[in-house]
């Protein structure tokens, strides 16, 4: 029996677990992202492990009463995004046909209203914009974009006396507001002015990189926002959910996702794909760079760029943005080490790459930071954010009420 790798209690295997629950796979991990049972990388970096008592525990409980097993976790009902087989939809509309084909706030409006706006301009109130701008500022000078937006959001959300109105067309009021607030927020190291009417692609381009915008540059960051707007019920957006469920205004609902998007797992991985693609590049060995990763930096997933939980053969997101990358100059040769190392993982990794990979080859290509994944997310990804705060705001309030499994000794023991 295999043993946890540094209290080496006794553990279980997948299969094990879920057969001793008597459930399927997908119903066990749920039980994880509820917090029911605790879950470890196996050693192998293949698998997971679940701890023994816990799914003991689990299924003592179940077996209670009338019921033969643990309640499945209730699902949250969203008519947003749907992720089926290889395919992702907002709505019912293919995301990798949306991709450079419609903007951004096209998307966002979608997302939040099921109507298509084909002039959407989002703008930030002056008020907001300045309080947004002094906070960011504040920040010392090694602090990231994302540092930024989540002072920027904070100070905004001071700054609007009518935060609290939760009312949905407030809420898509307050979406554009955020969303322009954080980009308007950021600095423009070129220094300069956005330009009225500008996109929120043409307004984000100078606050990563000082390179002049190019049609196809800005194409292709546009498709990025397209890509990531939204997820499904990825972590940061449960969280949203979570406070939007306590009726938490928005902007504290993107605070929410903010802050559990750091996570070096979940939006933070960008730098970590950021280095792969760059020591590609200088290197030109790609499988000794992946061969390092799977030494020192791979997470759950395997390698930081590629594979996904939610896909089996590709991810969708990275074949669209990848394609609008080709009109792109490359006099590094970042293109020919994204395509070595993207062969060499599906050949002795059997993985693929995934929107991280095709989001720092957009960063190295246009000379992004390394932190410009990460931005590029949290700015999309807010608008997916508040389309779920949306539903959310409909449904029974402060329903989100995990029940914690003790473990802990008996009450009254010495």
């Amino acid at each position: 029996m295999p043993r946890h790798p540094e209290s080496g209690e006794p553990m279980l295997n997948t299969r094990q677990a879920a057969a001793r629950l008597g459930v399927k796979p997908e119903t066990l991990y749920a039980y994880v992202s509820r917090g029911l049972i605790g879950r470890v990388k196996a050693p192998d970096g293949k698998g997971s492990l679940f701890p023994e008592a816990e799914v003991e525990a689990l299924a003592v409980r179940g077996t209670r009463g009338s019921t033969t097993r643990p309640a499945p976790a209730d699902p949250i009902r969203t008519g947003l995004t749907l992720i089926e087989g290889d395919r992702l939809s907002y709505r019912g509309r293919d995301v990798a046909a949306l991709a450079g084909a419609v903007g951004f706030e096209v998307v966002a409006e979608w997302l939040w209203r099921a109507k298509a706006v084909p002039d959407a301009h989002f703008d930030a109130p002056p008020a907001a914009l300045a309080a947004a701008r002094t906070a960011a500022a504040a920040l010392p000078e090694r602090a990231r974009l994302v540092d930024r937006f989540q002072a920027a959001v904070t100070a905004a959300a001071v700054a609007d006396p009518l935060r609290f109105d939760i009312r949905p067309a407030a809420v898509i009021a307050t979406a554009r507001t955020v969303i322009a607030t954080m980009v308007g927020a950021a600095p423009r190291p070129s220094g300069g002015e956005d330009r009225p009417q500008a996109s929120v692609a043409e307004r984000l381009w100078p606050r990563l990189t000082d390179r002049p915008p190019t049609a196809a540059g800005l194409r292709a960051l546009d498709a990025a926002l397209v890509l990531l707007a939204d997820h499904d019920v990825a972590a940061s957006t449960f969280a949203a959910r979570i406070a939007a469920s306590t009726r938490a205004h928005p902007y504290a609902v993107v605070t929410a996702g903010l802050a559990v998007m750091d996570g070096p797992l979940h939006g933070g991985v960008g730098a970590a794909v950021h280095r792969l693609v760059a020591d590609a590049v200088a290197g030109g060995d790609p499988l000794g760079v992946l061969a390092e990763r799977l030494r020192g930096e791979a997470g759950e997933g395997g390698v930081p760029g590629f594979g996904h939980r939610l896909y089996r053969t590709h991810d969708p997101r990275a074949e669209a943005l990848l394609r609008l990358l080709t009109p792109l100059p490359d006099p590094g040769g970042v293109k020919p080490a994204v395509d070595a190392l993207a062969a060499a993982a599906r050949e002795r990794l059997g993985s693929f790459p995934n929107v991280d990979l095709a989001l720092a080859a957009l960063a190295h290509l246009t000379g992004m930071p390394a932190d410009a994944a990460e931005a590029v997310f949290a700015v999309a990804r807010t608008a997916g954010w508040l389309a779920h705060a949306l539903e959310e705001y409909q449904a029974p309030a402060h329903r989100f009420r995990p029940q914690g499994l003790y473990l802990g000794p008996a009450r009254g023991a010495e």
